[in-house]
C-alpha cells in the first residue's frame, strides 16, 4: 500500500543535525528536479528578508511570514530531520506518529509519501530541513511548480506504488504533480469526509463537505490502518478494512476500467 499524503503549511523547526543531502533521499529519479527547484528557492529568497518583497511575493507570504524567507534562503546548511517530524498541522497530529509503536511506524516508513513543492515528495524517515514553498507556487525561472514535477514524478511514483493499492489523500493542488494513470489509476482510492447531520425541523439528514476536519480524519485513518497493520491490496479490500476499522464507507467501483474509486466516509461527530 502507498499512501500519498500532502505536506502542512506549517512545520516545526529545522535541527541542528547534518544539512540535507539530495542523494540520499527516497526516490532517486527525482534529484536533479530537486536540485534546480532549490537552487532557485535559495537564489530567490537571498539578499536581506526584509527588502525582499519579490520572494514574499511569489510565495504568497504576508509581512508577518518575512521571517519564512531568509529560511528558505539558508535550506542549503540548514540541520536536517525526518520530514515525519518536520511535518505538523490537523492531518499530522491526528496522525501522530511519534506515538506509534515501532511494527507501525516501519509501516509508516514503507508507505506514506508526502508530496512537497519544494522536494517532489518524500517517505517520512527522509531527512529535510523546515521550509515554504507550496506546489500552488510559481518560481521565476521553473514556472508553476505543479506543472514542472509532472514530467520528473510520471518517471519515478509508478516504481513507487509498486503492484498494490495507492491511496490518494494529497488536496487538489498536489494532485496537479502526479495522476495514477492506466492500470495503477484502476488500484487507487481517494477519500471524501462527508459529516452527516439531521436537520431537527425535516428528520432529513443532510451532508456536507468538511474541510479542518477533512484533514483530521484522514489522518485518523492513516493512524487506524497502521495500527491495526491492515495492507489492503486494491480499493475493495481497503473499503472493506475501514469497515471493520469502525469507519462508516460508501463506495462504489468505478464505471470503466482505469479509473480511481471514489470513497465517502460519513462522519456525525466532528472532532
Amino acid at each position: 500500500m502507498l499512501v500519498l499524503l500532502p505536506p502542512s503549511e506549517g512545520k516545526a523547526a529545522s535541527g541542528r543535525g547534518a544539512p540535507v543531502k539530495l542523494e540520499s533521499l527516497s526516490l532517486p529519479a527525482l534529484t536533479q528536479a530537486r536540485e534546480a527547484v532549490l537552487g532557485e528557492l535559495v537564489e530567490l529568497c537571498a539578499g536581506d528578508p526584509d527588502e525582499n518583497d519579490k520572494a514574499r511575493e511569489v510565495l504568497g507570504l504576508s509581512e508577518g511570514l518575512r521571517g519564512e524567507v531568509a529560511k528558505n534562503a539558508g535550506l542549503r546548511t540548514a540541520g536536517a530531520r525526518p520530514a515525519g517530524e518536520i511535518y505538523t498541522g490537523v492531518l499530522y497530529d491526528a496522525l501522530d506518529l511519534a506515538s506509534l509503536d515501532t511494527a507501525a511506524k516501519r509501516r509508516a516508513g514503507r508507505s506514506l509519501l508526502v508530496f512537497s513543492g519544494l522536494w517532489g515528495a518524500v517517505r517520512m524517515t527522509d531527512r529535510i530541513p523546515s521550509y515554504r514553498c507550496s506546489m500552488g507556487v510559481k518560481l521565476p525561472g521553473l514556472g508553476a511548480l505543479g506543472a514542472y514535477w509532472r514530467e520528473p514524478m510520471a518517471a519515478a511514483l509508478p516504481e513507487a506504488a509498486g503492484d498494490g493499492l495507492v491511496l490518494d489523500l494529497r488536496s487538489s493542488a498536489y494532485t496537479a504533480a502526479w495522476k495514477p494513470k492506466g492500470e495503477v489509476a484502476g488500484r487507487t482510492a481517494t477519500v471524501r469526509v462527508l459529516h452527516a447531520q439531521v436537520d431537527e425541523s425535516t428528520g432529513i439528514e443532510k451532508r456536507s463537505v468538511v474541510s479542518h476536519f477533512n484533514k483530521a480524519t484522514k489522518g485518523r485513518i492513516v493512524r487506524s490502518l497502521l495500527t491495526a497493520g491492515a495492507a489492503p491490496r486494491n480499493p475493495a479490500e481497503l473499503v472493506e478494512a475501514l469497515r471493520g476499522l469502525g469507519y462508516v464507507v460508501e463506495a462504489e467501483a468505478p464505471a470503466r476500467a482505469g479509473k480511481a474509486w471514489a470513497l465517502d466516509v460519513v462522519v456525525k461527530e466532528i472532532r
